[in-house]
């Protein structure tokens, strides 16, 4: 998601960022099991199935009319079905080490449901470098498709759509000091947009594979070799240079959106200077019918207008994926939970949810929410091979839009907690130090720790331990580790601090951002106004500077620094379980 200027990162590492990736997406997968309800069926054939989180709810409920049916194959065969959600990514990894002892707790699956057929691919790939059969050959039918979509407010996607016929560098490449004058709106200021990371997500992987689509100018048969290519990497390099900062989810985005339409004046409002969102065609809907809005079901009263680039666009395909693990009696099970998938009536039920059917077409309500296009008008790019899509990801960490980050780290006395064997701040900086490996060592990078005013301190609660400066990773986490805990928490007077330091040290090539590590509330009378403080760092759309906290351990204060990144247009991480910051982390890591 390949060359292009050199990168000092090689392979390897980047190779382990995009696994570390993956495995965050494990430690958050999310696992439900739900056994058929109905006369017993105990005596049927049993059926595993494992779906992607976007969908596991309704195939789960679809799988229980399955049995209510009391459907019959084979001459009298009856199948029990149970299904379980995972991420793709995690269900992918999990089927290359080994089901069995990368997820206990989940029986092996016979079928698998993943996003898209990208994820096949890349198991496809570590079966051969493993030296084994190949469990996902071929290609799959689909039970649902969601196209992705550049998503913008009402006003702008109607004002863009009246261009006519744009391609993808003409709405996502657009300069971002020129922004929105080239559409007649210099009131409208700069144009940034934003997408998931490509190495978390699948979204985020089809919106970068298809931009190198778009800078070919083909739909098929995109090649390694063509990764290569000046005017490919110039053109992908300029689309990266929009984006505002990377999602590890861009759900909550959206359900940040939708809060903010909810809100009137608040100074502490969800805030965005995002222009547009590369996303799944289904979420739009989702979030044009109230179904991602704090008041389950209220629309938004600006809704989001689908835009479909002239080049074609990138599906998702959410294939069916019979495994090897099944026996012939699963195999014949799987057929027919296939065919039931794909009438009419359980058609309909993903159509409910945003998605178009097994053969990619739209239904009315679908068409007339995002106010896009029906399947007659959408062309398509064709999945390229495998090995061509980890050479895009290998590629991307040279093209992506750089950083410029400055960590605060909390280093007040509480900091000195026990964690096990290791204190909490030594469990803090070991996550710190394997988060921030997974930077490029051409981002920008400074390091303050902060408490409060002590003797070793002098006049502030903040010390500037690294000056914001080209990254060096080891010079960074030899400073982590020289780190003492002692004093309060001046919270709110460090990320003030810093928030104007970053303004102060402003790179418009780069995402802008301030990172805050804490365990605790602020602790700091000088300083303890937080309206205040909230209104001082609210976002700047032209001179955007995110704030990213990570409230680690219980005694954080969560709402206080969800709202603090809020109001920037940034997010807070939940790690006051000890165990989630390492994931929390990369995560975190993964916005930049």
């Amino acid at each position: 998601m390949a060359s292009g200027p050199s990168s000092s990162r090689t392979w390897l590492p980047y190779t382990i960022a995009i696994i570390a990736g993956i495995a965050v997406m494990g430690a958050a997968y999310v696992v439900v099991k739900t056994d058929t309800f109905g006369a017993d069926r105990s005596h049927c054939v049993q059926l595993e199935v494992v779906s992607s989180t976007e969908k596991d709810v309704l195939v789960r409920e679809l799988a229980q009319r399955y049995g209510a049916a009391d459907r019959e194959f084979d001459d009298g065969l009856c199948a029990s079905i149970t299904v379980d959600g995972v991420t793709s990514g995690k269900a992918m990894e999990s089927l290359d080490k080994g089901w069995a002892a990368a997820q206990p707790k989940i029986p092996q699956p016979q079928v698998w449901l993943p996003t898209s057929s990208l994820w096949t691919g890349q198991l496809q790939l570590r079966d051969k470098a493993a030296g084994r059969p190949a469990q996902t050959p071929g290609k799959f039918e689909s039970i649902a498709n969601s196209p992705l979509v550049i998503a913008m407010k009402q006003p702008k996607g109607e004002l863009v759509q009246g261009k006519g016929a744009l391609g993808w560098n003409d709405i996502l490449g657009l300069s971002g000091d020129q922004g929105w004058a080239a559409f007649g709106k210099p009131e409208w200021g700069r144009f940034t947009f934003g997408k998931d990371n490509p190495t978390l997500s699948t979204s985020g992987l089809a919106a970068t594979i298809a931009t190198y689509y778009a800078a070919m100018g083909t739909s098929s048969d995109l090649m390694t070799v063509d990764l290569a290519k000046p005017s490919v990497t110039k053109f992908v390099r300029e689309i990266e240079a929009n984006v505002s900062h990377y999602s590890d989810d861009v759900v909550d985005l959206l359900r940040n959106l939708a809060a903010n339409d909810l809100t009137t004046v608040e100074t502490d409002a969800p805030q965005t200077d995002v222009s547009a969102i590369v996303m799944q065609e289904e979420l739009v809907y989702l979030y044009n019918e109230g179904k991602l809005s704090p008041k389950y079901g209220e629309k938004p009263k600006v809704p989001l207008v689908a835009l479909y680039p002239k080049e074609g666009t990138f599906n998702l395909d959410h294939p069916y994926v019979v495994l090897p693990t099944a026996d012939a009696r699963q195999q014949a099970a799987a057929k027919d939970f296939l065919a039931f998938l794909q009438e009419p009536e359980q058609q309909r039920s993903f159509a409910d949810i945003g998605f178009r059917d097994h053969e990619r077409t739209a239904s009315k309500s679908l068409f007339e929410s995002l106010r896009g296009r029906d399947n007659a008008e959408l062309s398509y790019f064709d999945a390229p091979d495998p090995t061509v899509v980890q050479a895009i990801l290998g590629g991307w960490s040279t093209l992506r839009k750089k950083a410029n980050i400055l960590m605060a780290v909390d280093t007040s006395g509480s900091m000195t907690s026990m964690i096990g064997n290791q204190t909490r701040l030594q469990v803090a900086v070991g996550a710190a130090t394997n988060g921030v490996n997974l930077l490029n060592d051409e981002d920008r990078v400074g390091l303050w720790s902060f408490s409060s005013v002590t003797p070793r301190r002098g006049k502030t609660p903040y010390s500037n331990e690294i000056t914001l400066g080209r990254f060096d990773s080891r010079a960074f986490g030899g400073k982590l580790k020289t780190l003492k805990p002692e004093g309060g928490t001046a919270l709110y007077a460090t990320v003030r601090a810093a928030h104007q330091y970053v303004l102060d040290h402003y790179d418009r090539n780069r995402i802008n951002a301030v990172v805050v590590l804490t365990d605790g509330k602020n602790e700091y009378p000088p300083d303890n106004d937080l309206k205040k403080l909230l209104k001082d760092i609210t976002l700047d759309p032209d001179r955007p500077v995110k704030i990213f906290c990570i409230a680690f351990d219980d005694q954080s204060d969560l709402e206080t620094l969800t709202r603090i990144a809020k109001a920037t247009g940034g997010k807070a991480f939940d790690a006051q379980d000890p165990t989630k910051i390492n994931e929390a982390f990369v995560k975190l890591v993964s916005a930049f």
